[in-house]
């Protein structure tokens, strides 16, 4: 039988009989991946520091008849030791996993793959606010599953402006001009900047961003649960 070697994220570990693990991987190459790990939960297995959360491995597997295959091998290339010190960061990190996997399909683009990777590099940094970090995250899945929300105009087609305050209409996505508004100009250059590739430990630098994020929250965890609907 053909080996086939990848990346690979785990995304969840669910014991199987005495000393086998089933594990869900998230690779850049063959999406998402269901493996049976064979004695990994034996003390002298090989595979078991090559699968461990908050990491990133190279495995190499067999695929099998139905939809589980076997993990072959698994070596760690980069763990996110930092991570584990902190149990909140622990905490988000199991929720955006999680979100990731119920929003994904079996075969995501390996741009998800890149995200993931991305949020566990912001959380192994102590100094990249958690709140940050979730939001940047729920916008980029926003992004990837083709849901932005229309931050150049308003709903009838007028440029955003610094001058005006804005409501957002969540059906057509895109804010309305409104004299009591609670959004701003820079509520709206803060969404952009969430929206875009530029990656949470830059957007920490930003001056001032990190105290818009709470007007924000509410609207993007809205945005996610009615499309994404995680």
């Amino acid at each position: 039988m053909n080996q086939l070697v990848t990346k690979a994220i785990v995304l969840s570990r669910t014991n199987y009989g005495e000393a086998d693990r089933i594990l869900t991987l998230l690779t850049p190459d063959y999406g998402k991946l269901r493996l049976m790990a064979r004695g990994v939960r034996k003390v002298k297995s090989k595979l078991a520091g090559g699968i461990e959360l908050f990491s990133v491995s190279d495995i190499t597997f067999i695929r099998g008849r139905g939809e589980i295959g076997t993990l072959v091998s698994a070596r760690l290339v980069t763990y996110y030791s930092h991570i584990v010190k902190d149990i909140e960061r622990v905490q988000l990190g199991y929720e955006l996993i999680k979100v990731l996997n119920k929003a994904t399909e079996d075969q995501p683009e390996p741009a998800y793959f890149e995200l993931l990777e991305q949020t566990f590099q912001a959380l192994n940094e102590s100094s990249v606010e958690l709140n940050l970090i979730q939001l940047w995250f729920e916008s980029r899945l926003l992004y990837l599953a083709g849901h932005s929300p229309n931050l150049r105009t308003d709903v009838a087609g007028h440029d955003l402006t610094a001058e005006t305050a804005y409501n957002f209409d969540f059906e057509a996505m895109a804010f309305t001009a409104h004299a009591d508004a609670p959004f701003t100009a820079s509520h709206i250059k803060t969404l952009r900047l969430l929206f875009s590739r530029r990656q949470p430990q830059a957007l920490s630098n930003v001056k001032g961003l990190t105290a818009l994020l709470p007007d924000l929250q509410p609207l993007i965890h809205t945005m996610l649960i009615s499309f994404i609907r995680v």
